[in-house]
């Protein structure tokens, strides 16, 4: 048994169950070895991890930089942000270990920039494929990042546990897909900048959602205990957040949970429901201000933007289910009929997985905000940007300057 061997291993088994619980006696068990054999090659389970970002990296990375040097010679940034784009979506769907790795473990836990150094270290300037505006956010780069992400997620979710191997027919496929829906998001025209009235919208959903909050929680007895089973859940994640830590946050003993949930499983669903129903609640407000579909769209992101900047532990709890599968044992309130009711002049429809993407999008948008930058303070350019993508897609590239004539 090597090192290789065991770190193969640990993709392999933890991923099966998206690194919800990491032991090593799981790989043991998996190799057939006893736990203390894996003690000659690891001291512990995070010089393991470690081990395993060092190899996801280096093997990410070699994948990457041979093809996108090759690839971008003489090309505009737009044009080397969809080569990255393709190239990307290529080894995500061919290796879907590394992808759950990369999904649980760095997307999830590592900023965009410690990702951006462990990359340069390599010999890959990540700089030289990034795409945006200016110092607009959110970027034109993050919101492709994050696009990929959903739609490989989605991919893989198809055929979870497969062990057939995918036809390079397949692959192709998929790529050009997922490059048409990102590139032409929801296809409307550009003249849709010149229909939408941002300025007036956002005045009317503010003047709308002032106290619309209040009200709900005044009406419900236990807001104050929800909100503190978001808190634990926020800073501990689901699986590791308890009915003693909840007691503790909430001033009331353990036995007095117990009068308001059944168990964990009980605690966890009511929450995530709750707040799919206030998300549901802001949509349905936002939906209801206009009969442009247009401006319906955009008051609907608007509303679910503004409903979670608005709670941060709310926001932080509800991003568990952006990269995890958390089993609730009940469906969550969907505001897919919202997004269907919006008739949209265009050739796509808002699925039910272009519903998805856009509430994935915008709870990326809230998380991944600038340093320093608090939840509330996301200002309504950045939801226009995010607007701007969904409906329209990736910006071209802008024109080259115009040389100055002698």
């Amino acid at each position: 048994m090597t090192k290789a061997d065991i770190i193969g291993a640990a993709f392999r088994v933890w991923g099966r169950t998206l690194y919800q619980s990491t032991s090593l006696s799981q790989i043991a068990q998996d190799l057939g070895v006893s736990k203390s054999a894996l003690y000659r090659h690891f001291k512990n389970k995070q010089a393991l991890l470690e081990a395993m970002y060092e190899q996801f990296f280096d093997e990410y990375v070699g994948f990457i930089k041979s093809r996108y040097d090759t690839a971008c010679t003489g090309q505009d940034k737009r044009e080397r942000l969809l080569i990255m784009l393709r190239i990307l979506a290529e080894y995500y769907v061919r290796h879907r270990e590394a992808f759950i790795f990369s999904l649980m473990q760095v997307y999830a836990n590592r900023n965009f920039q410690n990702t951006m150094d462990l990359m340069n270290c390599r010999g890959f300037d990540m700089q030289d494929c990034l795409y945006g505006e200016g110092d607009a956010y959110p970027s034109s780069t993050q919101l492709v990042i994050a696009s990929l992400i959903f739609f490989v997620a989605y991919f893989h979710k198809c055929g979870y546990g497969s062990t057939e191997a995918l036809r390079e027919e397949q692959i192709r496929e998929f790529i050009a897909q997922i490059e048409a829906k990102i590139v032409r998001g929801l296809g409307l025209p550009q003249e849709i900048l010149r229909i939408v009235d941002f300025e007036k919208l956002e005045r009317a959903f503010g003047a709308e959602a002032q106290g619309f909050d209040r009200e709900k929680r005044e009406k419900r007895e236990d807001g104050d205990l929800l909100r503190a089973v978001a808190s634990v859940v926020a800073e501990a994640g689901p699986w590791k957040a308890s009915m003693d830590m909840v007691a503790r946050r909430s001033g009331l003993s353990k036995s007095s949970l117990y009068s308001h949930f059944k168990n964990k499983q009980d605690m966890l669903q009511q929450l995530f429901l709750e707040e799919f129903r206030r998300i549901q609640s802001y949509a349905e407000a936002g939906f209801k201000l206009s009969a442009v579909p247009e401006e319906q769209l955009y008051l609907v992101i608007l509303a679910i933007v503004d409903c979670l900047r608005s709670h941060p532990e709310i926001l932080q709890a509800v991003d568990w289910l952006r990269t995890r599968r958390l089993n609730l044992n009940s469906e969550p309130p969907v505001i897919h009929q919202i997004f269907s009711a919006i008739k949209l002049k265009s050739e796509d429809l808002i699925t039910e997985q272009i519903e998805h993407l856009i509430l994935f999008l915008i709870i990326n948008t809230l998380m991944h905000r600038p340093a320093g930058m608090v939840f509330s303070a996301l200002p309504n350019q950045s939801i226009r940007i995010l607007y701007r993508f969904i409906t329209l897609g990736v910006p071209p590239s802008p024109p080259p300057p115009k040389k100055m004539e002698r």
